[in-house]
């Protein structure tokens, strides 16, 4: 089997399909829709998949605006998977160019379908997961528990960015809901019967505020208040917040926990308050496998790509991402690719970048490296072998 030819008919379907699929994330771009909200980009994925000759394409995959695309036999060879995500954010639509991520995965998988179909002997399957709801939810751990990766040798995307950074520092990440429940009473006549929630929350973002300052490094904790009440002349009878706590290891989440729970129940202490916590999703620090990711950044590079060396981009991190979680259960891959962009994602400068056209130049760029990163696992036994050791190793 002549590999390279694999991997040059790879790139040339990405080649002749890009008007089609810069079409396509536009769609995306000009009908930004929130986490589990994705109806749009749902459908517009699935009909254009749908014309594309797949073995099959599932619609309302796992969750309601989740999807796969499948062609090949992994009974003949490896199964590799390829991740696309297309939510966006609050107010600033695709901040995050999830638009971008959503074509790069396509367009990997238009590439590794039409390598398997140009040999008449199948030597692997490629799977497209359409995985909802990453900046919220983490439709990913959904997927996870449905037991889509059980027999995926791999998985990978790659995510839009202003740097180049093949192996990002994303790290744990759990949230946490707090709920103050109080008494209400008239805060002018009768305020002695009354036991003010907001006290409480204003207590615990202050403990939390001092703990700070002795976290570890890397240790972060972030929080807003996201219910204070009603009326000024209403002692609240009850008071949220919302925090993220991050990690850069999974062990230490749970240190951090308690140390939040700490700051949350000396305030429910000192006002004589009642306190519901709940933990409502963790995501995992991402492991990048250096066996896939090296031979990622050899074809990226090949296409052209200057692979950014300065170690102060490579070092940033603190975001977190639910292919943290994939990458515990399958070798994985999560690079970031740069856009041409000098603004950071998250924020509304970044917005008009993941749709410019200049963006398309670094989105194809990506996909057609992850299409012949996946051909590779599925033609290379050694080099499968070698990822899959790593793995074993690292994930413990």
């Amino acid at each position: 089997m002549d590999v390279q030819k694999l991997r040059d008919v790879a790139c040339a379907e990405i080649d002749r399909n890009a008007e089609d699929l810069a079409t396509l994330s536009n769609v995306l771009w000009t009908n930004p829709e929130l986490a589990l909200e994705e109806f749009i980009a749902h459908d517009a994925l699935t009909t254009f998949l749908d014309k594309q000759d797949f073995d099959q394409v599932e619609k309302n995959f796992v969750l309601p605006t989740g999807f796969r695309a499948v062609f090949g036999d992994k009974s003949k060879g490896p199964h590799v998977a390829i991740m696309s995500e297309f939510d966006a954010l609050p107010d600033i639509g695709h901040a995050c160019g999830h638009n971008l991520i959503a074509e790069v995965g396509v367009a990997a998988a238009l590439g590794v379908k039409a390598a398997l179909k140009s040999v008449d002997v199948p030597f692997g399957q490629v799977s497209l997961l359409g995985t909802p709801a990453e900046e919220e939810h983490g439709g990913k751990i959904d997927f996870i528990k449905a037991g889509v990766f059980k027999d995926v040798d791999a998985a990978m995307m790659a995510h839009p960015a202003q740097y180049e950074v093949l192996r990002p520092n994303y790290v744990a990440i759990s949230e946490i809901i707090i709920d103050f429940i109080g008494v209400e009473a008239h805060a002018a006549e009768f305020p002695w019967e009354g036991v003010n929630a907001l006290d409480a929350a204003i207590l615990c973002y202050n403990n939390v505020s001092c703990m700070r300052q002795q976290l570890d490094p890397g240790w972060m904790i972030h929080g807003i208040v996201t219910d204070g009440g009603a009326r000024p002349n209403i002692i609240p009878r009850r008071a949220s917040l919302e925090y993220y706590i991050r990690t850069p290891k999974n062990r230490d989440l749970k240190k951090l926990e308690r140390k939040l729970r700490n700051c949350i129940q000396g305030a429910a202490l000192a006002t004589n308050c009642e306190v519901q916590v709940k933990v409502r999703s963790s995501f995992l620090n991402l492991l990048s496998n250096e066996t896939m990711i090296k031979k990622y950044e050899e074809y990226t590079t090949q296409l052209g790509t200057e692979v950014d060396t300065d170690e102060t981009h490579q070092a940033l991190g603190g975001g977190s991402t639910d292919m943290g979680n994939v990458s515990y259960e399958v070798p994985s891959i999560h690079p970031d690719f740069a856009i041409g962009s000098d603004c950071n994602t998250h924020t509304k400068e970044f917005t008009p970048a993941a749709g410019s056209k200049e963006a398309q130049i670094y989105t194809l760029r990506a996909a057609k490296s992850l299409a012949m990163l996946c051909i590779d696992i599925m033609t290379d036994k050694d080099f499968l072998d070698k990822i899959k050791q790593e793995f074993e190793e690292e994930s413990q």
